[in-house]
């Protein structure tokens, strides 16, 4: 963690956190918005696979949710990065995925880690290849969902990025 993170606690989210990070989404205008109920949930059901970063006081300020495929086990799904407009800038985001990335690796001897990306958010693309590269880990992407699929208007296609295997230091 570096000095602009020595202030914050990054843990697993709680149920009382689902408001937080709905808000958090909502406000990042990037990302694809789920409802508050399905943030509660995931904090209850997902919590072991997700993280939250808290500010002095406790309250969220980023997070990132994520997932153990079920046809793969070996394999975090990490579904949504966001951080409070107020904390950007401070590596905050990668931080929160390393610290995941290496809580699910020991906790789970997970080897590879997933999420997709549209082609116009390049803050998630410059986060994952940057977590790649420090990880010296591969990574391989494709288009996993094309736009055709996507039936509630004009969506970009949603681009796999695959990163593995991920080295023992991050298990």
């Amino acid at each position: 963690m570096t000095a602009a993170q020595a202030d914050l606690q990054i843990d697993r989210p709680r149920v009382a956190d689902g408001a937080a990070l709905w808000r958090i989404a909502r406000d990042s205008k990037v990302l694809d918005l789920n409802s508050s109920y399905s943030y509660l949930l995931w904090c209850r059901d997902f919590a072991a696979t997700s993280a939250v970063a808290r500010d002095e006081r406790g309250e969220p300020v980023g997070f990132v949710t994520g997932y153990v495929r079920p046809d793969r086990p070996d394999t975090l799904l990490v579904w949504q990065v966001a951080v409070d407009e107020a904390y950007r800038g401070r590596r905050l985001a990668a931080a929160l995925l390393d610290g995941l990335a290496a809580r699910t690796v020991a906790e789970r001897g997970l080897t590879t880690l997933e999420t997709t990306i549209s082609p116009d958010n390049t803050a998630s693309q410059r986060l994952f290849t940057s977590f790649a590269e420090r990880h010296g880990a591969r990574l391989e992407r494709e288009v996993l969902f094309d736009t055709g699929l996507f039936p509630d208007g004009p969506h970009e296609p949603e681009v796999l990025y695959r990163i593995g295997p991920l080295p023992a230091g991050a298990r």
